[in-house]
């Protein structure tokens, strides 16, 4: 079946999706090293595009610092590095640059990150989401109860997994911050500037940290996409809007995605080790990581997309991070061995090649340490587009769906997602871009009862809380007779829902 999915972040979009397509600005090219004075200077090829590359070394600065001098030698000028996890974000017109570093010592894996050069684009049209109107907002506000916000009665999200009643006990604590990798947030929101943590707060885009004042957030033209998602996860309970999962935590924006969306290496993996080295406690990413939707390890580019991001992951995880990340809006069963990629590169010409997804993993939602969720609707069915598979699918979480296949309950409910929105806004959005929000929130609850929890700690609680939902019925969810997806495995685990729909309420009295 067809459905709306964005090709970089992890939201279905009403009426159109999610069309983003900029890159970054230009950094001056370097020169090559220096021949011995008695030996004429070897010419280095500068007629390329110029493109972004991460260089992996081994860690420690002497290794480092040898690298440095070969990508100097082969026409690139360095970025920035994360000696910490040997890693260096590279730039160059060289169009023989990846080869030649790649056999340079102390080089353990190199790659570009893109295929698109690294120049101004425009911004294309981001797509439109489904606002909330006046009389829904006015219908919401008369229908609030003693304490909830004016737009909580929205919600069917919140009570899908006990948010509303985990809030009668707690709100989380603003000593747990949430850090949302994604495409800016708005932290001048009324329901979001409560709770935003500004020195947790980046823009990573170039690959190197921007801490300018406001860096972090979405610019005119670009995406909301981050801002919703900050929203369903930390939303001030302030009898303002909406409420988040954890609406007592805070929450920062660790922007990654260019003007037009793309989610670049290097921003991702600067955003995991600011994130690891800024106090934050839980990420959330929904996106993938541009331009392959699966990064095969076995090519040498790709598979050094595959390390760094890696390394960034673990590095966060070893500094006490949970990470959650949403599993993706192609209705893939990802545990498959062979799956069509016709997406890829989505920065130039696309192909169409069959890949092995735990040869090829989606980055960084399928990489080890990280909880990967699936989208529910509001009938607690796996969401019609959500991606899915037994292995891989740790929990579950209200991600929404089009009221043709899992119509809710409610008139006033439409089966999306209600949050933030930049300028104060508030609107509805699909896809396991939300799903992961709501696990992301349960964490931060679940690090807010248990503040010396480690990483490991709070992904069990994560699974051991989490309520078992049973595959039940053969999934045939436009009701035409056909089955559209094989959910295998038990009640307790199973390929839809992982460990099952997670449980704010268990989070915080448990």
């Amino acid at each position: 079946m067809a459905h709306l999915a964005s090709r970089r972040t992890r939201v279905l979009t009403l009426p159109v999706g999610l069309a983003l397509t900029a890159s970054l600005g230009f950094l001056p090219t370097g020169t090559a090293a220096a021949a011995p004075a008695d030996e004429p200077a070897a010419a280095v090829p500068a007629d390329g595009p110029q493109l972004s590359y991460v260089v992996n070394t081994r860690a420690g600065h002497g290794t480092v610092k040898q690298v440095r001098k070969a990508i100097s030698a082969a026409g690139g000028t360095v970025v920035t590095s994360y000696d910490t996890i040997g890693v260096i974000v590279v730039h160059s017109k060289n169009p023989d640059f990846g080869p030649t570093i790649r056999k340079a010592r102390g080089v353990q894996s190199a790659g570009a990150t893109r295929n698109a050069p690294i120049e101004p684009q425009a911004t294309k049209d981001i797509g439109v989401e489904q606002r909330l109107t006046a009389a829904q907002a006015q219908a919401a506000s008369e229908d609030a109860e003693a304490g909830q916000d004016p737009l909580e009665p929205l919600q069917w999200d919140l009570p899908a997994i006990k948010a509303d009643k985990a809030h009668e006990k707690s709100l989380g604590s603003s000593k747990v911050t949430v850090g949302v990798i994604d495409t800016g947030v708005d932290d001048t929101h009324p329901d979001l500037a409560p709770n935003f943590d500004r020195k947790a707060s980046v823009n990573c885009v170039s690959g190197a940290p921007d801490t300018t004042d406001g860096a972090w957030r979405p610019m005119a033209g670009e995406s909301d996409h981050g801002t919703h998602v900050a929203g369903t996860i930390a939303a001030a309970k302030n009898g303002i809007g909406v409420t988040g999962v954890a609406p007592g935590v805070k929450v920062s924006g660790i922007k990654v995605s260019t003007p037009a969306g793309y989610f670049y290496t290097e921003a991702v993996v600067c955003g995991f080790v600011w994130a690891a080295e800024h106090g934050v406690d839980v990420t959330n990413s929904s996106y993938y990581t541009d331009p392959w939707l699966f990064n095969c390890k076995n090519d040498p580019d790709q598979g050094a997309l595959v390390e760094a991001v890696t390394r960034a992951t673990r590095y966060a995880e070893r500094k006490g991070v949970v990470n959650v990340a949403a599993a993706g809006n192609s209705d893939h069963d990802l545990a498959l061995d062979a799956i069509e990629d016709t997406t890829s590169p989505n920065d130039t010409t696309t192909v169409t090649r069959t890949v092995d997804p735990s040869a090829c993993p989606d980055i960084p939602t399928m990489l080890p340490g990280v909880v990967t969720v699936s989208a529910t609707g509001a009938k607690n069915l796996k969401s019609s587009y959500s991606n899915y598979g037994l292995g891989v699918i740790d929990v579950a979480a209200p991600g929404g769906d089009s009221t043709r296949y899992q119509a809710p309950d409610a008139p006033a409910d439409n089966g999306l997602i209600l949050s933030t929105l930049p300028g104060g806004g508030y609107g509805y959005k699909a896809g396991t871009s939300m799903a992961s929000p709501h696990v992301a929130g349960v964490a931060a609850l679940i690090r807010s009862t248990h503040p010396y929890a480690s990483a490991a700690a709070v992904k069990a609680l994560l699974t051991l809380q989490a309520d078992a939902t049973a595959c039940g019925a053969p999934y045939d969810i436009d009701a035409d007779g056909t089955v559209d997806a094989v959910c295998q495995g038990g009640k307790h685990y199973n390929g839809f829902y992982g460990a099952g729909v997670v449980d704010a309420l268990d989070a915080v009295r448990w």
